[in-house]
């Protein structure tokens, strides 16, 4: 029988074309697929862990491969998704939608199955174990370095720059957690992201994964992806700076982008952009559990140097330290996404869709240990549940899949990746430029 849109009676279910699938993909009536089930999230994403837009990006379309990356314990998400459960494909209808290669994602599918089967998926505590060491260590040394030396200009610099880098590798730390990677039990993961965002950064737990799994979802997709979505200040890819062209917006002179992103980029995401952000998603959510763990690192972090350097002298040394975390941050994460596609939605396969929006930077002891192995990008945003020490296993796995469809495997130096960020920024500006005087 078809559905022709409508949903059924409770208890019943109906049987559905692609078509009328896509009929149901706005905020007020939502339907997905997963294997081949059609859901209907209308209300449910309002409560979705992940948050409504994560699960809204989905809306009409095949959820089956996001689904299958996101949620390690799918049995128990199977319990949520029964009461939504409002039917099943035609069995003429092709289990993708639109013009996704079926056998790109079933190689992609067998592929994630056997890297389970190989326990790939299993974390290595004493690798998280150490992690977390090194950073404790460098808080400590930093501290008694100060307590003991004094606060001359030169230890306040080098206690920064320890600050800077424990904090740093907080932050991917943090990661791990939040893509409950370490811990076989989702809470355990929820509970100890909170301590390590908020008590050891001073961030929100909340806020971080609103941002971070909307990018996961839709990489470098315009209108889906926040990571790009640049407020104005920047136009990236080659089909925004042409949009603004034509249209003749100017919130800033663009050809010169890829020359002030050094002024207001590296040194102002997180000292600045951040810290507004976090404190108005707590504040506007009524985030308290969040705010409390936020408290506590500052009342860690007051305690810690207002007796040595004063109330000014302790604000100011915490905003030089995440001055310098903003620019290690920044680097790392744009250089594996910002000079690769930027475009609209093309409902792409998870696989096409993510190499498409993420480049690798080669492997070595410092390049993983300096980007948290977010130098394996790739791999972390096809798997992005797997514990980042056996990315370097799955590698070749996924390079022979890549070559095997087709599919560009882009890998560089990180010195290159580094430049390509302000080259594509160049090529960006430049692109808008040309538009805004001639189309």
């Amino acid at each position: 029988m078809g559905g022709g849109g409508q949903q059924t009676e409770q208890g019943e279910t109906g049987v559905y074309t692609w078509e009328e699938v896509q009929k149901h993909r706005s905020k007020n009536d939502r339907w997905l697929v997963i294997d081949r089930k059609v859901y209907n999230i209308t209300q449910w994403a309002k409560r979705h862990p992940g948050g409504s837009h994560v699960i809204g990006h989905y809306g009409g379309e095949d959820a089956t491969e996001a689904f299958a990356a996101f949620h390690p314990d799918q049995k128990l998400v199977q319990k949520f998704l029964r009461p939504l459960l409002v039917g099943e494909l035609a069995a003429t209808e092709p289990s993708q939608d639109g013009k996704k290669n079926a056998a790109i994602m079933q190689d992609f599918d067998d592929l994630r199955v056997q890297a389970e089967k190989e326990g790939l998926f299993r974390a290595e505590p004493l690798f998280f174990c150490l992690h977390l060491g090194h950073i404790l260590l460098l808080e400590a040394l930093a501290w008694l370095m100060v307590s003991n030396w004094g606060t001359s200009w030169t230890v306040t610099l080098l206690c920064a720059v320890m600050l800077a880098t424990s904090q740093s590798q907080a932050g991917w730390l943090q990661h791990d957690f939040g893509h409950l990677s370490v811990f076989k039990k989702s809470k355990w993961n929820h509970l100890v992201h909170k301590f390590v965002i908020g008590h050891l950064k001073g961030a929100s737990a909340g806020w971080w994964n609103h941002l971070h799994f909307n990018h996961h979802a839709k990489p470098n997709i315009l209108s889906k992806d926040p990571d790009v979505n640049m407020s104005g200040i920047f136009v990236l890819g080659a089909v925004q700076p042409v949009e603004y062209g034509i249209k003749k917006i100017k919130h800033m002179p663009y050809n010169h982008q890829h020359q002030y992103f050094f002024l207001v980029g590296p040194p102002l995401l997180i000292p600045i952009v951040f810290n507004i952000q976090v404190l108005h998603v707590m504040i506007s959510r009524r985030n308290w559990v969040d705010l409390a763990w936020y408290l506590s690192f500052y009342l860690r972090y007051f305690s810690c140097y207002v007796p040595l350097y004063g109330l000014l002298g302790s604000l100011g040394l915490i905003f030089f330290v995440r001055f310098l975390e903003s620019h290690w941050f920044v680097w790392v994460t744009q250089m594996n996404h910002l000079p690769m596609n930027i475009d609209y939605e093309r409902h792409q396969e998870w696989l096409t869709m993510q190499l498409q929006a993420t480049c690798n930077i080669e492997q070595s002891f410092f390049n993983d240990w300096f980007s948290g192995h977010l130098n394996f990008q790739i791999e972390h945003h096809l798997f992005p549940r797997m514990p980042r020490h056996n990315y370097h296993l799955v590698a070749p796995r996924v390079r022979a899949l890549c070559e095997k469809h087709g599919v560009p495997y882009q890998m560089k130096t990180l010195w290159r990746g580094m430049v390509d960020v302000v080259r594509s920024l160049k090529t960006s500006g430049d692109l808008w430029l040309d538009a805004y005087l001639h189309k």
